[in-house]
């Protein structure tokens, strides 16, 4: 067995190793353990996505909890910012989300909250890995009468809504706004169009039939066309794309233009700078945003930090420095005011406070940020060496980077979650940024393909 958590949780390719009934049963098991040396009966919350997976998978997690004396709680569907929030208004000791994100439908994944909200730090998640690496488990279960029970909380999906709702601002009203929703076949296909109908918006909602093998199908946050086209069709004010565990926003504009999450963010931190709400004048990103996001927040007054890629290691920034509101250019966004994980619903909730507050409409506030030319290209890879110790990648590298010299840069890195590496490329124009991205991308296929 090998190394199972990477960048957030475990993840693969459903009923295989490491996404297999086996895996899923063991960690059950091991995190029950672990917290039994704090608490006698763990709580533990459990949720899904809308994958045909999830049901094998909620089982053996639910059996593994159980036979180690633990007692879980299943809520179903539910968005994975949901899960986090159930498991800490009820005092639970964690929660876990089945879910492989914005993933193709033959994919899922394990990702685990503690009691309080926050996804697991590094060594807990080795801690656990350690205990399911040394073959004892099947040793240390207990007694029959000291087995778990598991219940199913059936109000979870309205208590969340109320949770979310609250993040609006009570002074504000989106009564008869046009939103188109695109839930993507995902975990916010009901809680979604709820949340905003309950709000007064006049909604539309697309990809909302999910079937467990349409998620994140040619829609969502991945995916806008259908969206772009349904936003000018309807004549909406905006369109809003989520992933399919619902933890990250893509919005379109009312001329059918898609935002990146980067200008998402740059519009939310500027109105949280303008009511004196932006803590420590900071907003936090990663090294894969646009430079154009550096620029806007000089020019607007607040400071900027780059972390490293992944919502943890933002959150892990923000919390240090003193933030309250960074996130990703994928959509991914976390406001500390309101909530411990990144939460798609939550981020277009801002995102329309901003609309409302400002009377202007989204292309407008777009123009708050300006672009620079930026290309990506997902390699697909046998293996992940690292990149410095591949001469012919270094040195590729390194020309192009001699070649934009102040005029742009070079971002190559693995996914944590895939076997993809992905080579950003930022330059004075896209002729520039699109010749040399693919040079780069070329040397990385024939070495590492």
């Amino acid at each position: 067995m090998g190394k199972l958590f990477g960048t957030d949780g475990v993840r693969g390719e459903a009923n295989r190793y490491p996404m297999n009934a086996e895996i899923a049963f063991a960690i059950g098991q091991a995190v029950v353990y672990l917290l039994k040396k704090t608490h006698d009966r763990p709580r533990i919350v459990i949720g899904k996505d809308t994958r045909i997976s999830g049901y094998m998978l909620e089982g053996a997690l639910e059996s593994g909890i159980t036979s180690m004396g633990g007692n879980p709680y299943l809520v179903g569907v539910l968005p994975t910012p949901g899960i986090a929030f159930i498991a800490q208004t009820m005092r639970a000791d964690a929660g876990i989300v089945i879910s492989a994100s914005h993933n193709p439908y033959q994919d899922n994944g394990i990702k685990i909250f503690n009691g309080s909200g926050f996804k697991l730090s590094d060594e807990q998640e080795e801690a656990i890995e350690e205990l399911m690496l040394s073959n004892t488990l099947h040793g240390l279960v207990p007694p029959i009468r000291e087995m778990g029970q598991a219940f199913r909380l059936e109000d979870a999906h309205g208590r969340y809504i109320v949770f979310v709702k609250n993040s609006f601002p009570r002074d504000l009203s989106i009564e008869g706004m046009k939103i188109v929703l695109d839930t993507a076949n995902g975990a916010t296909y009901r809680i979604a169009p709820d949340t905003f109908w309950e709000l007064g918006a006049d909604i539309e909602v697309i990809h909302n039939t999910p079937n467990g093998i349409n998620i994140n199908d040619r829609c969502g946050s991945q995916h806008t066309d259908d969206l772009k086209k349904r936003v000018v069709e309807s004549r909406a004010a905006v369109g809003l794309a989520f992933d399919g565990d619902g933890d990250r926003l893509i919005a379109v504009d009312e001329k059918g233009r898609e935002m990146t999450g980067d200008q998402i963010l740059l519009i939310c931190a500027r109105m949280l700078k303008d009511q004196g709400k932006l803590k420590n004048d900071l907003l936090v990103s990663t090294v894969m945003s646009n430079l154009g996001l550096r620029v806007a927040c000089k020019k607007y007054g607040f400071r900027y930090h780059a972390s490293k890629v992944g919502d943890r290691y933002v959150l892990e920034d923000m919390m240090r420095l003193g933030g309250v509101v960074g996130g990703e250019d994928s959509g991914h966004m976390i406001f500390l005011d309101h909530h411990t994980a990144g939460d798609g619903i939550i981020t277009a909730l801002q995102l329309l406070a901003a609309m409302v507050r400002t009377g202007k409409p989204l292309s407008e506030l777009a123009k708050w940020m300006e672009i620079y030319p930026q290309k990506l290209i997902n390699v697909d890879v046998r293996s992940k060496p690292d990149i410095a110790t591949i001469p012919q990648v270094m040195a590729v590298i390194e020309g192009v980077e001699k070649e934009l010299g102040d005029e742009g840069r070079v971002l190559v890195r693995y996914s944590g979650t895939q076997n993809m590496c992905r080579v950003m490329v930022e330059g004075p124009s896209d002729t520039v940024t699109e010749k040399h991205c693919a040079e780069i991308a070329d040397v990385i296929r024939a070495h590492l393909g």
